[in-house]
């Protein structure tokens, strides 16, 4: 690592820029400017990783079993099922951990420099310490650097503090530059941010990861996501079933062995025993159900880049969103228009016209601007023009700019003078902060604080005000400053950052449904409680800012946050500061963002939320989730499909225990009582045809039960199966298992031989999965109601497990393969009817809840 940069100074450039030699020297010291590489994770890695999943591990074991027993078509079954689990698996941790390329990309920009006193376009990389740069509009600054020279720059800095309004700079001068982003008049330019208006030189003074962007990005590589809660409960219920699994196996091993005699039957029948536990579905049934939920949510414009974030989106109870270019548009626009003669506000539209009196204002604000502005306050004018003037003759675009005044430290206004066609005199338009117009017009002292407390109005309702004057001169020469004009006031502009149309809408049916919304920005109190207030946003607790935020301790901090919801003037290591702030007083947060600035808070979110339109590839790359369009109601929609994923993901969990208890009892039985065996292998991986479609395919489909967005967020640490739920479903698998158990007595009582007794038996176990399927979709709903919601998943599983039972019951080899005896219409209708019987009391117990005003 290179020595620590000295602190930038004043002293006088030298314009030759820096020698070949001395480039060389310096890229030896610091290092190209760029972030470092992110940790490459190569295809070894990611296998290395998913096959030490213990699921992964018993369904290997497995198939070597298998493949040792000469049953090459059951281990070619289960090497098929590792194969695509795995595949889904590496395909999704292929597309994640991009954001330091996303960061180095928009980091190194190409650059005007001076080296042994010739310019030179380079690539951003390549820039070094103590380069010369030059800065004109429309470029991208290369890497932190001292202002030396500087005529009219503003720099757009919103990726790094969040201000949606350009700052001014002004050359180094004997005060130090600060230590951060943010303010006017500063000397001191940051890597990333983009130049809007003017021209500057500057001395670099940090390059790539000690650049503030750099900053950013080393940040952002210490933090890595953890998994889950539901993956952690998902792998503690895997581990608890292998365990059982194979305590079982070795125990029905044993006892064949010892009461039956040959011990590869025992192998045998300890391996079907162990697959029928085997929970290969729970995490199949995971990954499926947020992978389609994507797939879902992306019809609604939503990216979902990683893949768990949607089941954290039901326990949201925090949403945490960045104020410019998220709750507002990050575009500004004319608000209101003040002159002597009334104000027109620019929102009501007034009929669709703009009166006479207003036409000069608006005029000379364009006169005031560049003709293809950068800013986005000169390109609002322009547009207010366009839509109220087009088509006049207040437009201008055959006159000639003669002469640019532009900002200085002792004169917040800039000016333009214009040679105006047919006409002998020169035309000058001013604008600038409301005094210092009111100073170019010799306000008297008076007319000055009546003009201050009418601005001081406008910015409590979160305005940006410009004051616009005009003035002729009929010399040939121009004067060298704005004072020497006749200036004469016009008015005022008031400018908005606007809040996004929808947003107001999406922040109430988010608070109906028990989230939280917070906004935090790097703007002034002022503007933040304006727009706080506009959106909808909580103001009960205040508003909190940066400075506060740096005086107050962890918990002291935590327990503001309680009641906070508006935090304003704060820094990007702030934003990381109340994510984690929030995350540690127990809320499941949410973070949304566009900016640099956010991508740490983005990151260390539950889930991170992008804005995609006009958020920075880094923060797109940072974020779970990005809005493609920018649509802010677009998140209430995810929290909406992340309760429904949960609520479907509990029924498809609660289904698959319940369908194994009486898989596992028909393995365990017949070997208790010393019965001929039921299922083999081949039995139960037809099961898992069955099994897998209806968890992952007929279960994801359910639509979302009526009051979702209307119950608060569920508690993240709510387990998949809670006791109640638990000892549900383990007595529907139970009562299905009587049914099962009960069909196989009577089929030997009765005298049937054992591929009869073993047909009838699957047949019912078949039927009874069916049933179990139907009346878990809805844990309140009843049947009947149930099959009135549509789901053709749901007629497509059923419809093919029935074809597949009839193939093996009748087809002449595959009833051999399967081992069954041949069944008669009586027999199917006997195991349709045992099946219904195992789960009728579910149905009774659903109308019970009802009736006591219980819901799932």
């Amino acid at each position: 690592m290179s020595p620590p940069t000295a602190a930038p100074s004043c002293d006088t450039p030298d314009f030759r820029g820096l020698t070949a030699a001395q480039v060389r020297e310096r890229m030896a010291q610091d290092g190209p400017n760029a972030l470092p590489e992110a940790d490459a994770h190569g295809i070894a890695r990611l296998v290395l990783e998913v096959v030490r999943e213990p699921m992964f591990l018993l369904l290997l074991a497995a198939t070597a079993i298998y493949l040792v027993l000469g049953d090459l078509h059951e281990a070619l079954l289960l090497l098929f099922f590792v194969c695509v689990v795995m595949g889904i698996t590496l395909y999704q941790s292929r597309k994640t951990e991009r954001v330091l390329q996303a960061l180095r990309d928009l980091s190194s920009p190409r650059a005007l420099v001076v080296r042994d006193g010739e310019k030179q376009r380079i690539a951003g990389h390549e820039v070094v310490r103590d380069d010369i740069v030059f800065l004109a509009e429309g470029d991208r600054v290369p890497a932190d650097a001292l202002l030396l020279m500087g005529n009219g720059l503003q720099i757009d800095e919103s990726l790094l503090t969040g201000e949606a309004v350009p700052v001014r700079k002004a050359p180094c001068a004997a005060a130090p530059p600060p230590p951060r982003p943010g303010g006017d008049d500063t000397p001191m330019v940051y890597s990333g941010t983009l130049v809007v208006q003017g021209q500057g030189i500057a001395r670099v003074t940090a390059t790539g990861p000690r650049t503030e962007m750099g900053r950013i990005g080393t940040s952002l590589e210490a933090l890595r996501p953890g998994p889950s809660p539901m993956q952690r409960q998902v792998r503690a219920l895997m581990w608890l079933f292998a365990l059982l699994g194979a305590v079982l196996c070795g125990a029905v091993v044993v006892l064949y062995g010892l009461t039956r005699g040959g011990w590869l039957d025992a192998l045998l029948a300890g391996i079907t025993l162990a697959i029928s536990l085997l929970p290969q579905e729970f995490l199949v049934v995971l990954t499926v159900f947020l992978a389609l939920g994507a797939w879902r949510i992306s019809r609604s414009r939503v990216l979902t880049r990683r893949i768990p974030a949607l089941e954290t989106l039901g326990a949201a109870t925090v949403l945490c969103a960045d104020k410019t270019g998220t709750i507002t548009e990050n575009r500004m626009a004319v608000a209101q228009l003040l002159t002597r003669d009334g104000t027109f506000r620019v929102d009501d539209g007034e009929g669709g016209e703009l009166p006479e009196c207003f036409h000069e204002l608006v005029e000379f604000s364009v006169l005031a601007s560049l003709s293809d502005p950068f800013d986005p306050m000169e390109r609002a004018f322009r547009r207010l023009a366009d839509r109220y003037l087009a088509g006049t003759e207040h437009l201008h675009d055959d006159w000639t700019l003669v002469q640019h005044y532009p900002l200085s430290r002792e004169m917040l206004a800039m000016s333009h003078g214009w040679q105006a066609t047919r006409r002998d005199e020169f035309v000058v338009a001013a604008k600038g902060a409301p005094e210092a117009i009111a100073d170019l017009c010799h306000f008297s002292a008076a007319d000055t604080a009546a003009l201050a407390e009418q601005v001081d109005r406008l910015a409590k309702q979160g305005l940006r005000v410009l004051a616009v004057a005009r003035a002729t001169f009929a010399g040939t020469r121009l004067p060298p400053i704005q004072h020497d004009f006749p200036f004469v006031f016009l008015g005022m502009i008031a400018l908005t950052d606007r809040v996004r149309a929808r947003v107001p809408e999406s922040i109430r049916l988010a608070r109906q449904a028990g989230v939280r919304v917070a906004m935090i920005t790097g703007d002034y109190p002022g503007t933040a409680e304006a727009v706080a207030r506009e959106a909808g946003i909580d103001l009960a607790g205040g508003i909190l800012t940066g400075a506060d935020i740096g005086r107050l301790d962890d918990a002291a901090l935590q327990e503001r946050l309680r009641a906070t919801h508006v935090f304003a003037r704060v820094m990007p290591e702030q934003k990381l500061r109340l994510v984690e702030a929030f995350k540690a007083n127990g809320e499941v947060v949410a973070m949304t963002g566009d900016g640099v600035n956010d991508a740490p808070a983005l990151k260390a979110a539950h889930i991170g939320i992008a804005m995609g339109g006009r958020g920075t590839d880094v923060a797109r790359e940072a974020a779970s989730l990005v809005l493609l369009d920018d649509d802010f109601s677009a998140i209430v929609d995810a929290i909406r499909l992340g309760r429904r994923i949960f609520a479907n993901l509990h029924k498809a969990m609660a289904y698959i225990l319940a369908v194994h208890v009486p898989i596992a009892g028909m393995a365990l039985l017949p070997l208790l009582f010393g019965l001929p065996l039921v299922l083999a292998p081949v039995h139960i991986v037809f099961l898992e045809l069955v099994i897998d479609p209806a968890c992952s395919i007929v279960f994801e489909g359910e639509p979302e039960e009526a009051g979702s967005m209307q119950r608060p967020p569920r508690r993240p640490d709510v387990p998949l199966f809670s006791l109640p739920t638990l000892l549900l479903s383990l007595l529907q698998g139970a009562t299905v298992f009587l049914a099962v158990a009960a069909m196989y007595a009577f089929a030997l009582q009765r005298g049937e031989g054992a591929d009869t007794a073993r047909a009838l038996t699957f047949a019912t176990l078949v039927a009874g999965n069916l049933w179990l399927i139907l009346v878990n979709r809805s844990w309140s709903t009843a049947l009947r109601q149930s099959l009135r919601v549509p789901n053709v998943a749901l007629w497509r599983v059923v419809a093919g497990t029935l074809a597949f039972l009839g193939c093996a019951l009748y087809v002449p080899w595959l009833r051999d393969v399967f081992g069954f005896g041949v069944l008669h219409v009586d027999d199917l209708l006997l195991v349709l009817a045992a099946g219904g019987i195992g789960v009728a009391w579910f149905e009774l117990f659903k109308w019970v809840r009802r009736a006591r005003g219980g819901r799932r």
